[in-house]
């Protein structure tokens, strides 16, 4: 399970690790802890650590041009905020807009988040065809709330990542 949030030493956010591993590059002093899990504490023979929530690189790590985040189900219902891109309410599975039978891809900009009885309302047909209308627009998510995406971060390690990500 991915718990703790790694920033690089310039706070640009990296990736979500284990907090096991999280622990060991604290221990290793390449890495100081930002953030705690409060009530979380891991034991050993002689040191007691809280749980990190989030964790500062103190060197520097390059970070190669990342061009896009894969397209998910999990990550389109993120994206969505598990809202119903037909009624507004809360979604459980992904819709095609174009449907796949008819040559629709599995990529952010044909997919949207609906809930079970439009999924199965609108079928194998596209919203025009259906007489249902988008609540929105789906689109590619990039910056900051693509990362978000990307690596699963939690409500309380979004802080650290700036205002930009609930847009």
């Amino acid at each position: 399970m991915r718990e703790t949030l790694v920033l690089n030493a310039t706070y640009q956010p990296l990736a979500t690790i284990s907090f096991r591993r999280a622990l060991v590059l604290v221990l290793q002093e390449k890495a100081v802890v930002e953030d705690v899990d409060p009530g979380r504490v891991v034991r050993a023979a002689a040191l007691e650590l809280p749980v990190p929530r989030v964790i500062r690189l103190l060197r520097y790590v390059r970070v190669p041009f990342r061009q896009r985040v894969a397209w998910s189900k999990r990550g389109v219902l993120q994206r969505d905020g598990r809202k119903c891109a037909y009624c507004g309410g809360r979604a459980s599975t992904v819709d095609h807009v174009r449907p796949k039978s008819r040559g629709g891809a599995d990529s952010w900009l044909n997919t949207v988040a609906a809930c079970a009885a439009d999924n199965q309302r609108k079928a194998d047909r596209t919203p025009e065809e259906a007489g249902m209308r988008l609540l929105f627009e789906p689109y590619e998510p990039s910056g900051t709330r693509a990362l978000v995406l990307a690596f699963g971060v939690t409500a309380e390690q979004q802080a650290w990542l700036g205002e930009a990500v609930t847009a």
